[in-house]
């Protein structure tokens, strides 16, 4: 098995109902732009930076392409202070914050109550507690205690699509109302060196939730087909590493051509099984990544540019978030009108190496 060809499982075609009917985010209060951020981590690590990582940051904080981020912190300068034990519990406490808010905002759209909901799959990479996130989200919204919930962890920036694969098999193996929810806590992964991973890093994550409602009824988007990627022989293109107990993220500046090319293997897999072609597509709902890795699928996949917008607006408003940016993503291009029958595509990638596509249909 080589790169260019990685491991692709089944492409699952989905049987019988299964819709998105809503789709709602969140994020902290606490936003900054590029400026501003440079501007503090540059202060802070002055001691430390050499001058070309000094120079590093001033033109990377200044590309076009993110212009704020949200963090979830009352202050910024304790992401740089706080101990381990400190950012655990800043992650626990603001990643079942944001989830819960997604939920409840992605509830109301359609009109449910959170004691219709018998099913919940949470996914993040950027924080580990145990029991899971779930088990928090299911005590702060007040779910009933025989509610079925299940926490994934470690899929990286694609986390969502593996996430919604599990909630649309718990749908149509309970039925009912499954909420699928992602949320990442970025800034509680925060280091910072002149490793050139770690200043890309601090120049594009940011944090938020996503939570999408799934149920039976044909409102929304129906889900018609699935498929995914791993290329594990490039696991050390993106991933996080241990290194004194704590998170670093690990980023190759080979990543776009490695992210194209699973990209566009996971999206023909999608599309041939469903016998369509990428000019069948109106809407695309990329992972934002980071500008090189939009440019990079793009090509790879043929996509015209005036149909990544919603990507684009996306990652200038709130950079990269992991694994609920593709939900944000999808949410701008519902907002900005799609029409019933139009046919629509998310796609994410990340850390496994992976690449995760879903086929999506407005009812």
């Amino acid at each position: 098995m080589s790169k260019e060809t990685g491991r692709g499982g089944t492409p699952h075609r989905s049987g019988g109902s299964a819709y998105v009917a809503s789709i709602a985010s969140a994020v902290p209060a606490f936003s900054a732009d590029q400026g501003y951020a440079a501007a503090l981590i540059k202060e802070h690590f002055k001691d430390r930076l050499t001058p070309r990582s000094m120079g590093l940051i001033r033109a990377i904080f200044s590309h076009p392409g993110i212009q704020t981020r949200h963090f979830a912190v009352d202050d910024p300068a304790d992401i740089f202070s706080e101990t381990p034990d400190q950012r655990v519990a800043r992650f626990t406490d603001k990643s079942v914050d944001l989830a819960a808010e997604a939920v409840l905002r992605a509830l109301e759209k359609v009109g449910l109550s959170v004691h219709e909901v018998n099913g919940v799959v949470a996914n993040t990479c950027t924080g580990y507690i145990c029991p899971g996130i779930s088990t928090y989200l299911a005590q702060r919204l007040g779910l009933a205690p025989t509610t079925r919930v299940y926490d994934m962890v470690g899929s990286g920036c694609g986390g969502a699509i593996p996430n919604l694969q599990v909630a649309e098999s718990m749908l149509k193996s309970c039925g009912g109302v499954v909420v699928s929810v992602a949320v990442e806590i970025c800034s509680a992964a925060f280091q910072m060196g002149n490793d050139l991973s770690l200043i890309l890093s601090n120049a594009l994550f940011g944090d938020g939730a996503a939570a999408a409602v799934l149920w039976e009824k044909p409102v929304g988007f129906e889900v018609v087909a699935s498929a995914g990627r791993y290329v594990p022989e490039q696991r050390e293109a993106i991933r996080f590493v241990h290194k004194d107990g704590q998170l670093h993220n690990q980023i190759s500046t080979d990543l776009p051509e490695l992210v194209r090319s699973a990209a566009a293997l996971v999206v023909d897999d999608l599309l041939t099984m469903s016998s369509l072609t990428v000019s069948d597509i109106d809407h695309w709902a990329l992972h934002t990544g980071g500008e090189k890795i939009i440019d990079a699928v793009r090509d790879g996949i043929g996509i015209p540019e005036e149909r990544l917008w919603a990507t684009r607006k996306v990652l200038s408003a709130y950079g990269n978030m992991s694994s609920p940016t593709v939900w944000f993503v999808l949410d701008e291009i519902l907002q900005g009108g799609i029409r019933p029958g139009e046919w629509c595509v998310m796609v994410a990638y990340g850390a496994g190496l992976s690449a995760h596509a879903y086929l999506l249909r407005k009812t």
